[in-house]
């Protein structure tokens, strides 16, 4: 039923099915290319000016309330739910999972549960605490917060989902 040149004609399908997928996205990316060629900058064409853009961000500055505004009011009841973006890889019942436990986070000392291998950027903060102030920063945008650490999270964008989640992680002792 099967000879070799069958088993021949089947590979040679499979291998030249993937070399025209490995081509076609090759040209893909090469054609639709989004941004800029690393290294490069993009300068805008033109520019409209509206003479409203100071005003713009006068009014934003001053409608964003500050952390500890928030943190003081935070619920955490919503916190929970904003905490259901973080339990793909934390928990807070004790146990380490991709990231270590979360029990207690708040005012703990960073890279402290014993059995996690933490990244060399978190072990370098070692002295310090996860302090309310400290996490809404890392949660801000982790991968600015401690360069080289091993969290692919993007972080929160919104000060008041950083807010809430701090308060719920507050009452999990």
């Amino acid at each position: 039923m099967f000879n070799t040149m069958t088993i021949t004609k089947v590979l040679g399908a499979v291998i030249g099915s993937l070399g025209a997928y490995l081509l076609l996205a090759w040209a893909g990316n090469a054609l639709f290319t989004v941004g800029a060629p690393d290294g490069e900058d993009r300068v805008a064409a033109y520019v409209i000016e509206t003479g409203s853009g100071a005003a713009t961000e006068e009014a934003s500055t001053e409608e964003a309330p500050d952390f500890a505004t928030l943190y003081a009011a935070a619920d955490a009841a919503a916190g929970e739910k904003v905490f259901a973006k973080c339990k793909a890889c934390h928990k807070v019942d004790g146990e380490n999972a991709v990231g270590p436990h979360l029990n207690g986070v708040v005012d703990r000392a960073k890279a402290s549960v014993g059995d996690f291998g933490y990244s060399e950027a978190l072990l370098a903060m070692a002295g310090d605490v996860w302090s309310p102030e400290n996490l809404n920063g890392y949660l801000e945008d982790p991968k600015a917060y401690a360069p080289g650490n091993k969290m692919s999270f993007a972080g929160l964008p919104k000060v008041e989902d950083r807010a809430n989640v701090i308060a719920y992680l507050a009452a999990n002792p």
